[in-house]
């Protein structure tokens, strides 16, 4: 027996407004507030782009740079292939740049090659000139101020692009004391720091570097913090377990922190969970923990999405 239902014109367009926010969070999170992702990956952890995709969009994310990794070596700059695919199985130049021509209004890319190899500027330089924003992320066993790696430097001033680096120590951009040698020599590239190394050195009290995941309360005037003070060409990536640690272990001091340097702070995801959000979701909290701790919703604003958008002219 057929029954015949009159649905209102209200019902119904209220109704389809449901589904369309469920299918399509991107659009429902993120139109009002837009939010800038500077650090994720593909194929990160053996992640599907499809799973990518929707951990973007889940997570309100507006516009996503993906860091590419360099081509697969063998030599001591990658650990002897130990750490290929920047040491989580991401992928390279060409896997990003198709990714971000497929989905163009939701995700750009970034240019990296492993520093030591040949034509390693040459790689860089031919995704540069395909509109990349951004070189790295520049995760490699080799000093921080190498020939190799000033060539790279010299590179991004040529195109004015920034320069994401990995500091991990002993492991990843050697030597993180003589870098403030390389923000002097080259003044007009701006540099964004990442990982263990970068934020573990926020606190002043900070002196075994072996400890990369400090937990204890902060004292202001570490080297990192001196970096972002004195240096108008020094960032940084507030991405990855090591940029939500700086918050979640001294709010107190990561409030201060935050203002103090809302102008040069980023945004950055670096997590491979598919989830998107709640407590699987390292990204997600990392929002949760600066709308939480930003003084002022300015500055929230500055560290979401302001800050990324001016740096890489997006």
């Amino acid at each position: 027996m057929c029954q015949n239902f009159h649905i209102s014109r209200r019902d119904f367009l209220a109704g389809t407004g449901v589904l369309l926010a469920s299918r399509f969070p991107l659009f429902a999170e993120s139109a009002e507030e837009p939010i800038i992702d500077i650090h994720q990956h593909t194929d990160y952890a053996g992640r599907t782009h499809e799973h990518l995709l929707a951990h973007q969009r889940k997570m309100g994310i507006s516009k996503t740079i993906l860091l590419p990794a360099g081509t697969p070596a063998f030599g001591m700059s990658t650990h002897h292939g130990k750490t290929n695919g920047l040491q989580a199985k991401c992928s390279g130049n060409d896997v990003c740049y198709a990714f971000a021509q497929k989905y163009p209004g939701e995700f750009t890319f970034g240019a990296n090659e492993v520093p030591d190899l040949p034509d390693a500027v040459k790689e860089i330089e031919k995704y540069l000139k395909l509109g990349a924003p951004v070189i790295g992320e520049l995760k490699f066993g080799v000093d921080c101020d190498s020939k190799e790696m000033q060539n790279i430097y010299k590179l991004a001033e040529e195109y004015k692009v920034p320069v994401l680096m990995h500091w991990q120590f002993q492991m990843f951009n050697y030597n993180f004391e003589r870098f403030p040698k390389m923000l002097e020599k080259y003044p007009k590239v701006n540099f964004i720091g990442h990982a263990q190394t970068w934020w573990a050195n926020i606190d002043k009290n900070h002196t075994d570097q072996n400890v990369l995941y400090p937990k204890t309360k902060v004292t202001k005037g570490g080297l990192t913090d001196r970096l972002l003070s004195d240096y108008p060409n020094m960032y940084g990536d507030l991405s990855a377990g090591s940029g939500l640690l700086s918050m979640t272990r001294d709010e107190d001091h990561a409030t201060d922190f935050l203002t103090r340097h809302q102008d040069k702070l980023l945004y950055g995801s670096d997590c491979d969970d598919i989830a998107g959000s709640g407590e699987t979701c390292q990204g997600s909290q990392t929002i949760s923990e600066i709308k939480k701790l930003a003084s002022s919703k300015k500055v929230e604003r500055k560290l979401l999405y302001e800050n990324a958008k001016q740096l890489f002219r997006l």
